[in-house]
């Protein structure tokens, strides 16, 4: 996407109010003291229920708006995205999250004010994106053990890395690995697994890396296949998730691939930190190059 450095460019940031920087006298300081006047023409509107992101992104985009800015966490961006997939739209992020994925895959600054300079700058990106049946994902899904933590923290209080974990931990006792049919890029399988993520970013969330190889422009998922240990293992291999060497311990399996066919005994997956129902049945396919994104 050109856009001319001689008109101003209409940009609309969609905020989550109960994200960190969500408070409407907040975000419109930073935005006031460091947001470029001289290029943009800014509107700030505020989600006030689930996937109402997705409607102010779509409306913003038919009434003009060609940079449109998330300001949340990968739930906000995720819904935010939806609507621009394929367009010539320009989508921001200014990351106000707890797991941040996508955002700490693209480099970018959890700072408001620092993430406020590199929308200036607007420096633009074609990324993949990833179709799960009827719904999109950005950074990551997944299913099994992935999806019953994102289920079960979506019903809790608690917010950020130590809540997720505190969840993570209880549930590990409790949850029991569950067999697989795949058809990966044609080839069938049968796995038994903790959980399977479905990677186009190489992030969890948290600056831990589940997928080190998995890059959001080259046309491929990485599939993570995960067995299940004994909790004292699984804490003893954590590490390996921060340090980028998750793939090298025996209870990790990674297959790249375009296309993937799955079956699961239970229809909740984790889209993109976000608990959905889609059913037992998935097809997962990647959309080559069909986002545009800033980044650093």
């Amino acid at each position: 996407m050109m856009i001319s450095k001689h008109e101003k460019i209409p940009i609309l940031f969609i905020v989550n109010p109960n994200s960190g920087v969500g408070r409407k006298d907040t975000i419109e300081h930073h935005l006031e003291k460091k947001l470029d006047f001289d290029k943009f023409e800014p509107k700030v509107v505020f989600t006030e229920y689930p996937q109402h992101a997705t409607l102010l992104s779509r409306e913003g985009w038919k009434q003009g708006f060609r940079v449109i800015v998330a300001i949340g966490g990968d739930g906000t961006v995720n819904e935010a995205a939806r609507p621009l997939i394929g367009t010539e739209a320009v989508l921001g992020i200014i990351p106000a999250g707890s797991g941040n994925g996508l955002a700490r895959h693209l480099h970018l600054p959890t700072d408001i004010d620092k993430a406020i300079r590199i929308i200036n700058i607007t420096n633009i990106k074609k990324i993949d994106t990833v179709e799960i049946n009827d719904q999109v994902f950005l950074s990551i899904a997944g299913v099994g053990f992935d999806a019953h933590v994102a289920d079960h923290f979506a019903r809790q209080s608690q917010r950020g890395f130590f809540g997720y974990a505190k969840v993570a931990i209880r549930e590990y006792f409790r949850y029991r690995p569950m067999k697989f049919r795949l058809v990966v890029d044609g080839k069938k399988m049968v796995r038994r697994a903790l959980f399977i993520s479905f990677a186009n970013s190489d992030q969890f969330g948290y600056n831990t890396s589940i997928a080190p190889d998995a890059t959001v422009d080259d046309g491929m998922i990485d599939v993570v296949i995960a067995r299940k240990s004994s909790l004292w293992k699984m804490i003893f291999f954590a590490p390996f998730l921060f340090a980028r060497k998750i793939h090298k311990t025996p209870y990790v399996e990674i297959i790249r691939a375009r296309e993937v066919d799955i079956m699961q005994k239970v229809k909740i997956i984790n889209l993109d930190g976000e608990p959905v129902d889609v059913g037992k049945r998935l097809h997962i396919h990647v959309i080559p190059a069909s986002l545009n994104i800033i980044v650093p």
